[in-house]
Protein backbone atom coordinates (compact mmCIF):
# COMPACT_ATOMS: atom_id res chain seq x y z
CA UNK A 1 0.00 0.00 0.00
CA UNK A 2 1.25 3.57 -0.59
CA UNK A 3 0.03 6.73 1.29
CA UNK A 4 0.18 10.23 0.52
CA UNK A 5 -0.58 12.09 3.61
CA UNK A 6 -2.40 15.80 3.21
CA UNK A 7 -2.47 17.83 5.41
CA UNK A 8 -4.49 21.27 5.23
CA UNK A 9 -2.33 23.90 3.35
CA UNK A 10 -0.94 21.00 1.21
CA UNK A 11 0.15 22.41 -2.63
CA UNK A 12 -2.59 21.01 -5.38
CA UNK A 13 -0.57 20.30 -7.81
CA UNK A 14 1.85 18.38 -5.68
CA UNK A 15 -0.33 16.17 -4.56
CA UNK A 16 -2.52 15.39 -7.17
CA UNK A 17 -0.08 14.30 -9.93
CA UNK A 18 1.36 11.83 -7.97
CA UNK A 19 -1.76 10.14 -6.98
CA UNK A 20 -3.29 10.27 -10.86
CA UNK A 21 0.23 8.83 -12.15
CA UNK A 22 0.07 6.15 -9.31
CA UNK A 23 -3.74 5.35 -10.08
CA UNK A 24 -2.78 5.31 -13.75
CA UNK A 25 0.21 2.52 -13.03
CA UNK A 26 -2.64 0.89 -11.03
CA UNK A 27 -0.81 1.00 -7.48
CA UNK A 28 -3.35 0.59 -4.21
CA UNK A 29 -2.79 4.22 -2.45
CA UNK A 30 -4.62 5.72 -0.24
CA UNK A 31 -5.15 9.80 0.39
CA UNK A 32 -4.17 10.27 4.17
CA UNK A 33 -5.85 13.32 6.34
CA UNK A 34 -3.63 14.89 8.62
CA UNK A 35 -5.37 16.70 11.37
CA UNK A 36 -8.55 18.79 11.99
CA UNK A 37 -9.99 20.61 9.17
CA UNK A 38 -11.01 24.42 9.42
CA UNK A 39 -14.32 23.81 8.08
CA UNK A 40 -15.48 21.32 10.01
CA UNK A 41 -17.15 23.94 12.45
CA UNK A 42 -19.25 24.67 9.92
CA UNK A 43 -19.98 21.10 8.48
CA UNK A 44 -19.11 17.94 8.82
CA UNK A 45 -16.22 17.13 7.02
CA UNK A 46 -14.37 14.45 8.38
CA UNK A 47 -12.11 13.46 5.43
CA UNK A 48 -11.72 16.87 3.64
CA UNK A 49 -8.56 18.03 3.43
CA UNK A 50 -7.66 21.77 2.24
CA UNK A 51 -5.50 23.57 -0.01
CA UNK A 52 -3.92 27.52 0.47
CA UNK A 53 -6.26 27.87 -3.35
CA UNK A 54 -9.15 26.23 -1.52
CA UNK A 55 -9.33 23.20 -3.39
CA UNK A 56 -10.76 20.14 -1.44
CA UNK A 57 -9.85 16.63 -1.36
CA UNK A 58 -11.49 13.83 -0.02
CA UNK A 59 -9.13 11.63 1.84
CA UNK A 60 -9.72 7.98 2.07
CA UNK A 61 -8.46 7.34 5.51
CA UNK A 62 -7.31 9.32 8.33
CA UNK A 63 -3.89 8.97 9.79
CA UNK A 64 -5.12 6.60 12.62
CA UNK A 65 -6.14 4.09 9.86
CA UNK A 66 -2.45 4.07 8.00
CA UNK A 67 -1.63 0.14 8.25
CA UNK A 68 2.56 0.04 8.47
CA UNK A 69 1.73 -4.11 7.94
CA UNK A 70 1.50 -3.67 4.09
CA UNK A 71 3.87 -0.24 3.63
CA UNK A 72 5.17 0.11 0.54
CA UNK A 73 5.96 3.93 0.43
CA UNK A 74 4.58 7.31 1.70
CA UNK A 75 4.48 10.59 -0.06
CA UNK A 76 4.98 14.22 1.23
CA UNK A 77 3.72 16.88 -1.00
CA UNK A 78 4.83 20.21 -0.29
CA UNK A 79 3.14 23.44 0.83
CA UNK A 80 4.87 25.41 3.16
CA UNK A 81 1.69 25.49 5.84
CA UNK A 82 0.83 21.28 4.38
CA UNK A 83 4.65 20.84 5.38
CA UNK A 84 4.74 22.16 8.92
CA UNK A 85 1.20 20.43 9.32
CA UNK A 86 3.10 17.22 8.58
CA UNK A 87 6.46 18.03 10.00
CA UNK A 88 4.45 18.80 13.35
CA UNK A 89 2.29 15.48 13.48
CA UNK A 90 3.38 13.03 16.19
CA UNK A 91 1.97 10.22 13.62
CA UNK A 92 3.86 11.07 10.36
CA UNK A 93 7.01 11.46 12.13
CA UNK A 94 6.84 7.61 13.80
CA UNK A 95 5.45 6.51 10.16
CA UNK A 96 8.65 8.19 8.62
CA UNK A 97 11.11 6.81 11.27
CA UNK A 98 9.52 3.42 10.46
CA UNK A 99 9.70 3.76 6.92
CA UNK A 100 13.51 4.76 7.96
CA UNK A 101 13.71 1.91 10.37
CA UNK A 102 12.35 -0.62 7.40
CA UNK A 103 14.19 0.23 4.10
CA UNK A 104 10.61 1.21 2.76
CA UNK A 105 10.13 4.06 0.21
CA UNK A 106 9.59 7.45 0.62
CA UNK A 107 8.74 10.48 -1.71
CA UNK A 108 8.82 14.14 -0.94
CA UNK A 109 8.29 17.28 -3.34
CA UNK A 110 8.82 20.90 -2.67
CA UNK A 111 9.04 21.99 0.99
CA UNK A 112 8.40 18.08 1.84
CA UNK A 113 12.07 16.78 1.89
CA UNK A 114 13.14 19.67 5.01
CA UNK A 115 10.63 17.25 6.89
CA UNK A 116 12.96 14.48 6.31
CA UNK A 117 16.20 16.69 6.12
CA UNK A 118 15.27 18.60 9.78
CA UNK A 119 14.61 14.73 11.16
CA UNK A 120 18.05 13.56 10.06
CA UNK A 121 17.46 11.61 7.46
CA UNK A 122 19.29 12.91 4.64
CA UNK A 123 22.34 12.99 5.48
CA UNK A 124 25.16 12.31 3.07
CA UNK A 125 22.18 11.89 0.80
CA UNK A 126 21.60 13.41 -2.70
CA UNK A 127 18.72 15.21 -2.54
CA UNK A 128 16.75 18.24 -3.32
CA UNK A 129 13.66 20.55 -2.65
CA UNK A 130 12.10 23.76 -3.73
CA UNK A 131 15.10 26.81 -3.61
CA UNK A 132 13.36 28.55 -0.17
CA UNK A 133 13.77 25.19 1.41
CA UNK A 134 17.50 24.08 0.41
CA UNK A 135 18.71 25.09 2.89
CA UNK A 136 16.80 22.68 5.59
CA UNK A 137 18.67 20.38 3.51
CA UNK A 138 22.25 21.85 3.07
CA UNK A 139 22.40 22.46 6.82
CA UNK A 140 21.51 18.98 7.65
CA UNK A 141 23.94 17.33 5.49
CA UNK A 142 22.34 16.71 2.12
CA UNK A 143 24.00 17.25 -0.96
CA UNK A 144 22.18 18.74 -3.74
CA UNK A 145 22.76 17.96 -7.40
CA UNK A 146 20.88 20.14 -10.27
CA UNK A 147 18.67 17.44 -10.77
CA UNK A 148 14.85 18.32 -10.35
CA UNK A 149 13.78 14.45 -9.84
CA UNK A 150 16.77 12.89 -7.20
CA UNK A 151 16.41 9.20 -6.11
CA UNK A 152 18.86 8.08 -3.46
CA UNK A 153 18.15 5.28 -1.23
CA UNK A 154 15.08 4.91 0.04
CA UNK A 155 14.32 8.93 -0.64
CA UNK A 156 12.92 10.24 -3.47
CA UNK A 157 12.71 14.04 -3.72
CA UNK A 158 11.64 16.67 -6.14
CA UNK A 159 12.21 20.66 -6.58
CA UNK A 160 8.78 21.80 -6.86
CA UNK A 161 5.12 22.06 -8.44
CA UNK A 162 6.24 22.24 -12.06
CA UNK A 163 8.14 18.49 -11.82
CA UNK A 164 5.02 16.89 -9.95
CA UNK A 165 4.44 14.94 -13.42
CA UNK A 166 8.18 13.78 -12.97
CA UNK A 167 7.58 13.06 -9.64
CA UNK A 168 4.97 11.00 -10.39
CA UNK A 169 6.20 9.06 -13.04
CA UNK A 170 9.51 8.66 -11.12
CA UNK A 171 7.53 7.01 -8.05
CA UNK A 172 5.80 4.71 -11.07
CA UNK A 173 8.89 3.69 -12.23
CA UNK A 174 10.04 2.42 -8.71
CA UNK A 175 6.78 1.14 -7.81
CA UNK A 176 6.27 -0.69 -10.95
CA UNK A 177 9.22 -0.64 -13.37
CA UNK A 178 10.16 1.69 -16.20
CA UNK A 179 7.90 0.10 -19.05
CA UNK A 180 4.96 1.13 -17.01
CA UNK A 181 6.35 5.38 -16.49
CA UNK A 182 7.06 5.52 -20.02
CA UNK A 183 3.77 3.85 -21.07
CA UNK A 184 1.93 6.06 -18.52
CA UNK A 185 4.33 9.45 -19.70
CA UNK A 186 3.52 8.86 -23.73
CA UNK A 187 -0.22 8.17 -22.95
CA UNK A 188 -0.28 11.32 -21.60
CA UNK A 189 1.78 13.48 -24.17
CA UNK A 190 4.13 13.71 -21.72
CA UNK A 191 7.24 12.80 -23.61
Amino acid sequence: MVYIFLADGFEEVEAVAPIDMLRRAEVDLKIVKIGNNVYEKFVNLDNVVSSPRNIKILADISIDDVDLDNLEMIILPGGAAGVENLYNCENVKKIIEHCVENNIKIGAICAAPSILARRGYLKDKKATAHPTFRHYLTDNGAIIPEDKVITDGIFTTAAGAGVSIDFGLELVKILKGGEPARTIGEQILFY
